[in-house]
């Protein structure tokens, strides 16, 4: 059985093809040339999911496997609406794994996991943003242009809590390579844009698998006010890393096992 101790706070779609990515960077690239019906193939299905306080993030009794390990044996915790759990542990404890679990991406061998408050006909993976290793952009495509997809695809333009492309970028303190192709920016340029995606539709569950990879000092402060903001909204947040997020009022979930 994983060891698990819970402290309490103190009070993407693929890459473009080469030959396309290098006729962007030449800036042959034709903004039409893309429908955006070939990128629905690689996303999940939109869905526009209330939110209120009483929303809860319930895991009860999860077992998961991976490669015929069991990674998380019998794990149990919620979330309330406003409050942010920091998992951390050891590699190979289960952190992506969880994760993935929760996002609905890799199958659970027993236990329930539900998101009690959000939509009841929404998939709990139609409520949240996983943000994993990848970063989930085009490309050949600008950052304004993945960014706008992701915007119009995810369908909450309407909630009042989904920002504005340029804000967004604003936000992150990208706004100056907003018409850049995001394959020549740099890791850390491309981690923030990845990071803005959370932005511009809302979901109320953040998953985040080391958000803080590739981030000077000031983008991480800048991403640290931004999950504070989200949780102020009434949203939920499930990080694993191995680094400081800046959230003082977070709870901690520590997975315990082999690496």
């Amino acid at each position: 059985m994983i060891r698990l101790l819970i402290i309490p706070a103190p009070s993407a779609p693929a890459a473009a093809p080469g030959g396309l990515a290098r006729r962007a960077e030449a800036g042959a690239f034709d903004r039409k040339a893309l429908c955006p019906k070939r990128m629905l193939r690689d996303v999940a299905p939109p869905a526009q999911p209330p939110v209120d306080g009483a929303m809860r993030l319930c895991v009860d009794d999860l077992r998961v496997s991976r490669g015929g390990r069991l990674v998380l044996d019998r794990l149990s915790f919620s979330v309330c609406a406003g409050q942010a759990l920091v998992v951390t542990g050891p590699n190979g404890a289960g952190k992506s794994t969880l994760l993935r679990a929760l996002a609905g991406l890799l199958p659970r061998a027993s236990g329930a996991v539900a998101l009690a408050g959000g939509a009841p006909e929404a998939e709990l993976a139609q409520q949240a943003h996983y943000l994993a290793h990848s970063d989930g952009m085009k490309a050949a495509l600008t950052v304004e242009e993945n960014l706008d997809f992701w915007s119009r695809y995810l369908g909450q333009a309407s909630d009042r809590r989904s920002r504005s492309v340029e804000a967004a970028l604003g936000i992150v303190g990208l706004g100056h390579v907003a018409g850049a192709p995001f394959g020549v920016l740099s890791a850390g340029q491309k981690r923030r844009a990845a990071l803005a995606r959370l932005l511009v539709a809302f979901r109320p569950l953040w998953l985040l698998d080391e958000p803080l990879t590739a981030l000077d000092k000031a983008s991480r402060e800048k991403f640290a006010a931004a999950m504070r903001d989200h949780c102020a909204q009434g949203g939920l947040i499930v990080a694993a890393t191995h680094e400081p997020l800046g959230l003082d009022e977070a709870s901690t979930l520590a997975l315990g096992g082999a690496s």
